[in-house]
């Protein structure tokens, strides 16, 4: 193999400029490319989503720091979602944060539950909190009564206390490939429906529907189909919810905010905190 010590060694007599000259077409005869590509990041693992996980780069508010929202404490009631990303959660803190409910993400898709929703899911409900669980859809993985069925049958069910809220889809962008899982828009609908009608049948109540409304535009074609059964839970980060999915007039909930003050994204339940128990009461 012709090295760069050898070249040296046969020019060793030549003046300085002749080294130098030598040396140059020898490292332009290598042909060393003048950059590599950049890898693609590796996708994350399945089971990691959660609820708002691409909100922030697809539905607008930004990146920065988010405006505090413009309705008054008095009339909406401070609310968190939480996931196995937050682990142990510290409750009494939130609570005392005048935090009065949460959402628990219970399963994704048919493959996995999060290992800390009994202590998430149980913990807020014992110190004062109304509670719920949530279900991060993969319509790419199962049919969405299967999902409904899973998410029921492990921890997403429903009970008339006055302290359980209905159970919640969680259908936004893909974190693992397409953001529409490879479906068509009346497909998605199709899939939306089944899990909404199997969790009905299951439970006797409506499922949340938590979207954006750039994806539910992009991915549903703007369906205005489920508004009057089913509350509306809206992610926008900004100083307001902004323009809400056709169907609905207003929102249930409205995650404002992914930089909460003590853990999780932080949320606003669109009423007063009575009026938040008649509402898991039904």
């Amino acid at each position: 193999m012709y090295s760069v010590r050898s070249s040296l060694c046969l020019h060793r007599s030549r003046s300085r400029p002749a080294v130098t000259a030598a040396l140059t077409g020898l490292l332009l005869s290598l042909s060393i490319p003048a950059a590599l590509p950049a890898a693609a990041p590796d996708p994350p693992a399945r089971g990691s989503a959660y609820m708002g996980m691409g909100v922030l780069t697809h539905d607008g508010g930004g990146t920065g720091p988010q405006a505090p929202p413009t309705a008054s404490r008095a009339t909406q009631t401070e609310g968190v979602d939480v996931s196995s990303h937050q682990g142990r959660v510290d409750w009494p803190t939130l609570w005392n944060a005048d935090t009065k409910w949460a959402y628990t993400k219970g399963t994704e898709g048919t493959y996995y539950t999060n290992p800390y929703f009994a202590q998430q899911y149980n913990g807020s409900y014992d110190v004062g909190m109304v509670r719920g669980a949530y279900h991060f859809a993969t319509p790419d993985t199962t049919g969405g009564a299967a999902q409904a069925d899973y998410f029921v049958d492990h921890g997403g069910g429903w009970s008339k206390d006055g302290r359980t809220l209905p159970g919640v889809l969680d259908i936004e962008w893909n974190p693992y490939g397409d953001a529409c899982y490879g479906k068509s828009r009346s497909g998605m609908v199709s899939w939306i429906r089944d899990f909404l009608n199997r969790y009905k049948s299951r439970t006797g109540r409506a499922a949340v529907i938590y979207t954006a409304t750039s994806w539910w535009t992009q991915c549903t074609g703007d369906h205005a189909g489920f508004g009057a059964t089913n509350p509306l839970w809206i992610a926008r980060y900004a100083s307001t919810a902004g323009t809400l999915p056709s169907g609905w007039s207003s929102y249930t909930m409205w995650q404002y905010t992914s930089t909460g003050r003590t853990v999780g994204d932080h949320d606003r339940f669109n009423g007063s905190e009575r009026q938040l128990r008649d509402f898991a009461t039904g």
